[in-house]
């Protein structure tokens, strides 16, 4: 998982797959927990970041648009990369 800028009460958990009622999050450590959809702001899909902020007792949950964004951008980076390096030509993921 990419390292992302750290605050005090905010962590960011990664929606990795989704199926039926449930969504498949990935947690800061690299773990994965199935949680309920309805935990999730609305219209959360796949792929996208999202943003929990903890203050005084008060929890603040919402895609973070712009870490979502970055991170994709990253990985077709990181592909196009790759993909120049093979000799086979590229690489499908």
């Amino acid at each position: 998982m990419a390292k992302q800028h750290e605050e005090p009460g905010i962590r960011y958990v990664t929606v990795d797959g989704i199926e039926g009622k449930m969504a498949r999050v990935e947690l800061p450590d690299g773990t994965t927990e199935d949680w309920r959809l309805t935990a999730l702001p609305k219209g959360a899909k796949e792929g996208d970041v999202i943003r929990i902020n903890v203050k005084g007792g008060d929890t603040e949950i919402e895609i973070d648009h712009g870490e979502t964004d970055r991170r994709r951008n990253s990985a077709q980076t990181e592909l196009l990369t790759l993909n120049a390096k093979s000799p086979q030509g590229d690489i499908d993921l």
